[in-house]
């Protein structure tokens, strides 16, 4: 089972915004070292968006060859063209990825049944774990409960990635799905009341920042430690909102930039964080103790 904390892992560039292989491979063995449970590559917060599909199988490929199993490596696949969705999932088959996390098709607004349908194909067109995600405050298109349920019938498609932030949603969706179908947070504030709910993990932004305080927050939650794991999300609170003053990357990606871990590259349309947003994110960086 894949559980506890997963990285979303950004994809470094330079200032030109070239994608940067020797920073991609640091951040690899940062995660290993850290206790980081899985990586997710080209999700959100990779900038899939901007990857084009060579890029985005190359980038799925060397973090798949550099954990050589170690811990899973999850792909986003996921796009707004079902034909699309499938060519990416496929090739990250191909080279190895242990699942696919799929986003809701974004722009195109299609209806739940067209949710069903575009799902349930993916899944029929490729042999691998898939993982469904939900961010409508991203894409415009919310994947309802009853939805979840239907598609929670097909063998491959094993959990959902549920990144609303809404506990009562994730709580219908456990209360709907067999107990072998994984429910992870993608809301990195609500994550530990979603895990003392039942959820599996956490798929975070936040992570790339302070992955073994994530770790052990996410461990702790998941065994049922509520007060700890609440006191530890408690000194995390700042950062998490810090990390989202501006669209996600732009905050994280700056901040690991603080820190010495990647270059300040960048695609267009996303733009490197707004000059009144460094303080704050900075004060935040030191709380979390990731900066003197």
């Amino acid at each position: 089972m894949i559980a506890g904390s997963m990285v979303a892992l950004v994809t470094p560039m330079d200032a030109q915004g070239e994608l940067d292989w020797a920073a991609l491979s640091k951040l690899v063995d940062f995660h290993l070292q850290e206790g980081t449970n899985a990586i997710v590559a080209v999700g959100t917060t990779g900038e899939s968006a901007t990857l084009d599909v060579a890029e985005h199988v190359e980038v799925i490929r060397r973090v798949v060859d550099q954990v050589a199993g170690r811990i899973p490596v999850i792909a986003g696949t996921g796009g707004n063209s079902t034909r699309e969705s499938v060519e990416l999932t496929r090739a990250a088959k191909e080279v190895g990825a242990d699942a696919c996390l799929l986003v809701t098709p974004y722009y195109n607004k299609p209806t739940q049944e067209g949710l069903y349908l575009h799902f349930r194909h993916i899944a029929e067109s490729v042999a691998i774990p898939q993982i469904l995600y939900n961010v409508p405050g991203r894409t415009v298109c919310d994947m309802l409960p009853e939805t979840v349920e239907r598609l929670s019938k097909i063998d491959n498609i094993i959990g959902i990635k549920e990144a609303t932030g809404d506990l009562r949603r994730a709580q219908e969706i456990l209360d709907r799905v067999s107990s072998d179908f994984l429910l992870y947070s993608g809301d990195d504030p609500t994550a530990v009341e979603l895990m003392l709910l039942g959820g599996k993990g956490n798929i975070s932004v936040t992570a790339n920042v302070v992955p073994r305080a994530m770790a052990d927050m996410c461990a702790a939650a998941m065994r049922g430690e509520a007060a700890i794991a609440r006191a530890m999300n408690d000194r995390l609170m700042p950062l998490h909102k810090a990390l989202f003053t501006e669209a996600n990357p732009i905050p994280v990606k700056w901040a690991m930039h603080e820190m010495g871990l990647i270059s300040d590259g960048i695609r267009l349309p996303l733009t490197w964080l707004s000059p009144r947003c460094h303080e704050p994110l900075r004060q935040a960086l030191r709380q979390s103790g990731v900066l003197a």
